[in-house]
This record gives structure tokens, sequence and C-alpha cells, in this order.
């Protein structure tokens, strides 16, 4: 999986700077989109939260930044501990503080934590509440409790000895036994008398008369109430009971399964039935929408999301997998090949293992491991490999001996080398990776560049961040050098698509031949 890196801009919702330390010695360059100079800026210590808020918190102060990366703001003796959109969370001396990105100080840095929901703003000292709504200019003291913070549908939840309450609600003080917020809808509510659903407004859309309440995913919710059994949809301002049954609900193998007089009668979805079918035994889900089905005279089939079925129930098969272009994987006794929507087998069962149908092709393994073949079940590409990968765009991802490359629908590898690892990212581009080095290669399969760098990140088209050794330049598509590496840290500014690059002026990194350009010099 590709976790380290991702092609876009950074997103900031959660950002710990926790800024030190004297910025004199540094300078910034600022560069317009053609990399042309603009501007230079002394001893400060720039940095881009989100997408609209610059900051400088050079010499142990806080200074918000125009466009134009004027200062509009200064704050002395503070430095940044998060940006929590549109909020900037400040400390000072061990306390916190908080600030609106244009510039509004709404809390000085006195506060234990701060916490917020767009436009509330939560702050606790000591036992004692206090939350600004930046809508009405409002501040409001409450407490004091053990501890509070905001739910996921923007409901402020606070905790005392005796229970929870919504401080918030026109009812700020009712007490409940728990409170549990599941999304950005509804909170799970408990009183003594059961359990209920809790809006964004702090009021009940489902009274607190349920035995049991269990969280689907979604909107959805399993309730149980004395002898009845529901399927509940709950939005912000109504739960409507979807599906009522006298019958028992279960969830088994992943999957909601119905009981009719103790047999298995029905699978069904979140708010309703899926599928009421006689002589069921067992319901296994495949993934997060499919399912294999078995039945009392052997048959099994492979269900759809939308209940319907994608392989029509059929004796003889042990196992369904979701397909494509027609053709399904099963496993029939001790082997793998592939059937059409009826059943019928159309590649035969000789296979040790089997993939999806992608472009005409599908990964299958034999003795001698991975290879691949068309819809025919003629071999297209020997087996050969370690481990096989989809085609995608004419390319597929495999790997041999422990290493990785790309290959056509040749079988042939597209790239010079293996590499220790390859990914597909959401762009479409591959990053490779090699003894800890980091390269790119488009979606073409033309390579940018070879894994020389310890960091590579796509900004946008042609401007593609590297770093190595601590230092960092920006490349284009074709490999070329628009900026070398020679700075300390660059930025992308998402708004003014200006690039700004820091530097102390230390000698420039010049990378070796390996990238596959003409080494270049200068800053």
């Amino acid at each position: 999986m590709c976790k380290r890196f991702k092609f876009n801009q950074f997103f900031y919702s959660l950002l710990l700077l926790l800024v030190s330390g004297s910025a004199f010695g540094q300078t910034w360059e600022i560069f317009d989109q053609e990399f042309k100079l603009v501007r230079k800026i002394q001893n400060g210590n720039l940095n881009i939260l989100g997408t609209a808020l610059r900051i400088n918190t050079g010499n142990q102060q806080l200074s918000l930044l125009s466009q134009e990366y004027e200062s509009f703001i200064t704050i002395d003796d503070t430095r940044i501990y998060q940006y929590l959109e549109p909020w900037i969370i400040v400390s000072a001396n061990g306390k916190f503080g908080a600030l609106h990105e244009y510039g509004d100080l709404v809390y000085r840095t006195e506060y234990d934590r701060i916490e917020s929901y767009f436009n509330l703003l939560l702050g606790l000292k000591g036992p004692l509440l206090t939350v600004y709504d930046r809508g009405t200019k409002e501040t409001r003291t409450l407490g004091p409790f053990d501890s509070a913070r905001f739910g996921l549908n923007g409901q402020l939840m606070a905790k005392t000895p005796q229970g929870f309450y919504l401080p918030l609600s026109d009812q700020p003080d009712r007490l409940y036994e728990d409170l549990q917020d599941v999304n950005e809808d509804v909170i799970i509510a408990r009183e003594h008398t059961g359990y209920g659903l809790v809006n964004r407004d702090g009021e009940y859309i489902l009274d607190p008369i349920i035995d049991t309440i269990e969280y689907l995913g979604d909107n959805h919710f399993y309730a149980h109430d004395g002898n009845q059994h529901m399927l509940i949809k709950a939005q912000t301002n109504n739960a409507d009971i979807k599906y009522t049954s006298y019958h028992r609900i279960a969830r088994e193998n992943d999957a909601i399964v119905e009981y009719i007089h103790g047999k298995l009668r029905r699978v069904m979805k979140n708010d309703g039935i899926l599928l009421d079918a006689v002589g069921m035994t067992s319901v296994q889900k495949v993934n997060s929408s499919h399912y294999n089905i078995a039945f009392r005279d052997e048959k099994l089939g492979l269900l759809s999301p939308k209940g319907s079925w994608d392989v029509q129930p059929t004796q003889h098969i042990q196992w369904l997998q979701p397909g494509n272009q027609g053709l399904y994987g099963a496993q029939i006794m001790d082997k793998y090949g592939y059937v059409d929507a009826k059943g019928e087998v159309v590649i035969p069962a000789q296979f040790e293992g089997v993939k999806r149908f992608s472009e005409g092709m599908a990964g299958v393994k034999n003795v001698n491991g991975w290879g691949y073949i068309n819809l025919n079940g003629e071999e297209l590409i020997s087996a050969q490999f370690d481990e096989v990968g989809d085609f995608y765009r004419g390319l597929a991802i495999v790997k041999k001996a422990g290493k990785s490359t790309i290959i056509n629908k040749d079988g042939k590898s597209i790239l010079n080398d293996a590499y220790d690892r390859i990914c597909l990212t959401d762009e479409n581009y591959y990053l490779t990776e090699n003894e800890g080095k980091y390269g790119m290669v488009n979606p073409m399969g033309q390579e940018i560049t070879l894994p020389v760098f310890d960091e590579i990140r796509r900004e946008e088209y042609d401007k593609i961040l590297v770093g190595l050794h601590g230092r960092y330049g920006v490349i284009k598509e074709n490999g070329d050098i628009s900026l070398p590496l020679f700075y300390d840290s660059i930025l992308f500014d998402p708004i003014t698509k200006k690039i700004l690059a820091k530097h102390s002026g230390s000698p420039i990194i010049e990378v070796a031949e390996d990238t596959g350009k003409k080494k270049k010099k200068g800053a």
C-alpha cells in the first residue's frame, strides 16, 4: 500500500508545529509558477496551513500573512500548537489560546485545553467550560464539568460524576447515563428508560425506550426492543424504522440475517430485506457488498449488493468471488477456475488461485507461480511471478524473486530495473522504492526519476518535490530540474500558486547520474 506519499497538497486538519528557535540566517525565496524569483524574505520561518492561512513564526513571534506575504497580525512570545481550520491554537508557558485565521483573538493563552467544531470553540480552564460562537460573537461560561468535548455531530458532550449532559441543547440540565457519538448526525443516548437517538440540535428523534441499539455504519442502526427487531435509518431530523420483525435478526459472518421459526430465511441489508429464500444454510460476506449463499441442496450462489444473483446457485462449487467481464472466480473441489452468471464452467478449475479479469486478462496461479490468461483461458503470460496485480491502462505491477516491476500485456518489463516495491497512486502515477530511496513513473510507464531520493511528492503537473539528505528541490515530469536540491524547505501555496523555498546558504547537494539526467548546479 502507498501510505507514505500522497499526490496532492498538504491537508493540515490537525497540524502540530511546535515552532522554536531563531530564524536568523534564513532566506525565503518566493517564485511564481514559472519558477521566476519574485521576492525574498529574510529571517523568517514561513508556513502554509490548509488552503488559506500563511504564517511566519520566526523569533518567538506569530505573524499572520496576506497573500502577498505581508504581516497583518503579530503576537509576541507565542507559538502555534495546532491548526484546526479555521482556528489557530497557540501556546505559551504551558497554556493555550486561540485566534481565528482572519486575525480575531478569541481566547488568550490561559486555558488548559481548547477544542473546536466549525464556528464553535471550547475552552477548558480547570473545571470551567467556556464556549465561543463566532456566528453570534458570544462567549458562554458553563460548568463546572469533569470533562467535555464536541461530538461528531457538533453537540457539546460534558461529564460529571452523576452522568452526561448536553450543555448547548435546549435541555442543558438533562442527565444521561451515557452518550456515544457515532456519526455526524446522531448520538446514541442512554437513560434509565433505555436507548434513544439525539440529533444535532440535541433533540430526541428516537425516544429513549429501546432495549439495545447497535450502529451498523452510515446512517443505519439495528435495534431490539422486547420481542421486536428493527432496522433504523437515522438522519438529522428523523429516525425511520425501515424494517421491523418479531423474528430473530442476527449478525453472522459479517452479514445481517433473519431467522423465521428457527430457520435461516432472509439476508438483510441495512434498511430491509436483500434476499428472501427458502433452504439457505449459510451466508458468508465475501467483500463489503457481495455474499456467498449456500443452500441445503448443496448449491452455492453469489449475491450482488442489489439482491440479484451475480452467479445463480449452482452445485459442486465451494466458493465464488466477485468477477468482471462476465466471468467469476470459482473454487471447484480443490482447484480454481471461472464460471459465468449461470454458474456454468467457462474456464476449467485447474489453477491454485485466480484473480479478477481486467482489460481482458486475469492473474492465475499454478505450481510455477502466477501468470496471466485471456477470457478463453489461453495463457498469455507464462506463470513466473510471485505476485501479480490487475492490468490498468495496459500495465500491471508484478513481483518476482522479491523484486517488483511493471509489465505490459506482452509480459515485458517497461523498467530497466526491478525494485523493492512499486505502488500505484490515486493519480495513476507509480511510486518506486529501492533500498529506502524513492522514484516515480508516469501513467504511460515512462520513468520520471529512478529511486534515488529520500522523499518524493507530486504537487501538480510539472511540479514534483524531491528531497535528499535534508535538502529539497523541484523537478518536472520529464525529470528536468526546476529548483535544485539546495533548499531546507519548499512550500506550495495552493491559492497564489507561488512556490516558497527556504535556504540557509549552505552548499548545494548534487545528485549523481543515477537520475538518468544531466547534473545541474545553481541556486
